[in-house]
C-alpha cells in the first residue's frame, strides 16, 4: 500500500486530496494543527508548520512515505505599499519555508525509485492580479522551488518526480481569509465566477499523482471556464 502525506489536509482543496487518496487505496497522513477536522480515515499528526523544529520532529515520526502533497496555504489580502508585514511574513512561513522544509524531509522517506511530491501554487504564481500583493510573491516562488528541485534530482539520478498545481478561484475557507474585510468584493467575485470546488482540483491531484511512472506532470494551470483572468 502506497503512503501519503497531506499538508493542510483539514480543510479545503487539501482535506479534498486527502479524500480522494483514501478512496483510492492509499494510507493518508494528515499534517496539520486541526486534526479534529481530518477525514475519517486520515491518521493525524499535529504540527504547526510555522514553525520549522515541529515540522522536523513530525517528519522523524513518519518512517516511510511515496507521496507528499504540500497543501497548507495562507492568503491575506495585503499589498506592499500599505499591508501588514506581519501577515507577509506567515504567508512567507507557509506558502514557502514550510513547502521547502516538508519537501526536504520527504525526500529521505521515499524509497530508491523515487517518490512523488505535488506542491499546491496558484494562478497567481503565473500573474500578477490588482490584488496579488504579497501572497502572488509566495506562490511565484512555489513555481521557482518546484523547478529547482525537479532540476536538482534528476541532476542527482534521483527519480522522484515534482508536480505543481495552479488553481484559479476555488471555493475554499482560504478564499474568506483572503477577502476578510472586503465582503462585498468577495460577493461580486462569487457571482461574477462559478468557482472551483475543492473536489474539481482532488480529481485533477489524483490524475497527477496516479500517472504512470515514465511520465512527469511539471505544472497545471486550472480555473473556471467563467474566470476570465
Amino acid at each position: 500500500m502506497k503512503t501519503a502525506l497531506i499538508t493542510g489536509a483539514s480543510s479545503g482543496i487539501g482535506k479534498a486530496i486527502a479524500a480522494a487518496l483514501l478512496k483510492e487505496g492509499m494510507a493518508v497522513t494528515g499534517l496539520c494543527r486541526s486534526v479534529g477536522n481530518l477525514p475519517p480515515g486520515v491518521s493525524p499528526l499535529p504540527c504547526d508548520l510555522r514553525d520549522s523544529n515541529e515540522v522536523e520532529n513530525a517528519f522523524k515520526k513518519v518512517p516511510q512515505l511515496d507521496v507528499l502533497v504540500n497543501a497548507a496555504g495562507l492568503a491575506y489580502l495585503s499589498r506592499l505599499s500599505d499591508g501588514d508585514p506581519r501577515h507577509w511574513e506567515e504567508m512567507w512561513q507557509v506558502n514557502v519555508h514550510a513547502l521547502s522544509l516538508c519537501s526536504h524531509f520527504a525526500l529521505a522517506r521515499f524509497p530508491k525509485t523515487g517518490g512523488h511530491i505535488l506542491n499546491l501554487g496558484s494562478m497567481s504564481g503565473h500573474r500578477v492580479p490588482p490584488s496579488g500583493g504579497f501572497y502572488a510573491s509566495t506562490k511565484f516562488a512555489v513555481r521557482a522551488i518546484s523547478e529547482a528541485l525537479r532540476s536538482e534530482l534528476k541532476e542527482s539520478g534521483n527519480r522522484t518526480r515534482v508536480s505543481s498545481l495552479s488553481p484559479g478561484f476555488v471555493d475554499t475557507p482560504l478564499l474568506d481569509r483572503y477577502f476578510a474585510g472586503r465582503p462585498a468584493e468577495l460577493q461580486a467575485t462569487r457571482e461574477s465566477i462559478d468557482m472551483l470546488t475543492p473536489e474539481a482540483i482532488a480529481k485533477t491531484a489524483l490524475h497527477i499523482l496516479t500517472s504512470p511512472p515514465e511520465v512527469e506532470i511539471n505544472d497545471v494551470l486550472i480555473r473556471s471556464s467563467t474566470q476570465s483572468v
